[in-house]
């Protein structure tokens, strides 16, 4: 994940001024999908053109349009032309990574939220963009309509309350599959929190240091992107959008506690990423701590064998007197100076376990 995800014209440039941007890597083909329905028929179409959703908005039922792939500047003034898009909403469009947000525009609320998904344990968040009038919904995604399937599963299903209720409810399906994509991405961070876990405490080196880092790190970007989706509800559950019945702020409610849910969790494996980082360090503090304590009481048994061996290594005329180092006329003087050092060193070994140094 990028640190800095916000596409953005050059400074000075005009308000609403549509630039298209060099095409996204990772996003899908340009394909506008058209969903008309009411309570009792629907009809889908794939690959349409942005002038032939105007035909529908004639009609009493609800229309959502959902625009995969990155506009391009043709396709974005042709629709917002058609729907009566605000030019600043389009520009929020096109120049991706907006913070989530909502913006009342006259008969329409323009809204921005931020979904998460995890690919190759690596976290991409990505905009959904919604524009939502009385009878239709726009929405802009540059990954696949497959992310939407289970809307439109309802939406065929003549019984269920997408159906029977308005395009407001629609925009609660919406925002609740976005909230809830960040379940099965924090899901995935929990299974790496506990393998690093393991990892800490069996054996821990640079390399799980790095995925502590990155860990980190992504849990930081993806906080400050979904953080203000509990806002953006918020304001829709506070504010007074005549665009939103009252029937449809309960399943609102709904959402907001989905959002504070994927808060705590997010919050809960923050805190266990930054504990990870301090058990690693007191994990390697304690490792150096053994190694020194080895190399420590090695070095101390040390100290009184080199002494002995050393005061026997001076070179001193036996023969010029009687107290001129007398032991190295013993015939067994190499033996006893040899015993002597072993039973030093059982001593101090014996003597350093009981202390509970080894």
């Amino acid at each position: 994940m990028a640190f800095f995800t916000k596409r953005y014209h050059p400074p000075g440039t005009s308000p609403g001024t549509l630039i298209e941007k060099a095409p996204s890597t990772t996003a899908m083909p340009l394909q506008i999908h058209l969903i008309d329905y009411n309570a009792d028929e629907i009809t889908i179409r794939d690959n349409v053109d942005a002038s032939d959703c105007r035909v529908y908005l004639q009609r009493k039922s609800m229309t959502w349009v959902h625009v995969q792939g990155q506009p391009t500047e043709l396709a974005l003034r042709e629709l917002g032309e058609s729907f009566q898009l605000h030019s600043l909403a389009m520009e929020d469009v096109l120049n991706s990574g907006q913070r989530p947000k909502v913006e009342p525009f006259d008969d329409q609320l323009f809204i921005v939220m931020s979904l998460p998904l995890m690919k190759a344990d690596i976290v991409n968040v990505q905009q959904v963009s919604i524009f939502l009038n009385k009878n239709f919904l726009v929405s802009f995604y540059d990954g696949d309509f497959s992310l939407f399937q289970p809307i439109v599963k309802r939406l065929q299903d003549r019984g269920s309350r997408l159906r029977a209720k308005g395009v407001d409810f629609l925009l609660y399906g919406l925002l609740d599959l976005v909230i809830d994509q960040g379940f099965p991405v924090l899901e995935k961070f929990g299974l790496q929190l506990e393998e690093l876990e393991e990892q800490i405490l069996e054996v821990a080196g640079s390399v799980t240091l790095e995925k502590i880092h990155i860990l980190k790190r992504e849990l930081i970007l993806l906080r400050r992107m979904l953080w203000p989706q509990r806002e953006v509800i918020n304001q829709l559950l506070r504010g007074d959008h005549k665009l939103i019945r009252d029937d449809t702020l309960v399943y609102l409610r709904d959402c907001y506690d989905h959002t504070i849910q994927v808060m705590d969790l997010l919050e809960t494996y923050r805190d266990m990423t930054g504990s990870m980082l301090d058990i690693y360090l007191s994990s390697v503090s304690n490792r150096m701590n053994d190694i020194m304590r080895v190399l420590t009481v090695i070095a101390t048994i040390f100290i009184p064998l080199t002494f002995i061996v050393g005061v026997y290594g001076m070179n001193f005329d036996r023969n010029a007197g009687p107290l001129s180092m007398p032991e190295l006329g013993w015939p067994y003087g190499y033996l006893l100076v040899w015993l002597g050092m072993i039973v030093i060193a059982v001593l101090m070994l014996t003597f350093f376990r009981r202390r509970g140094w080894l």
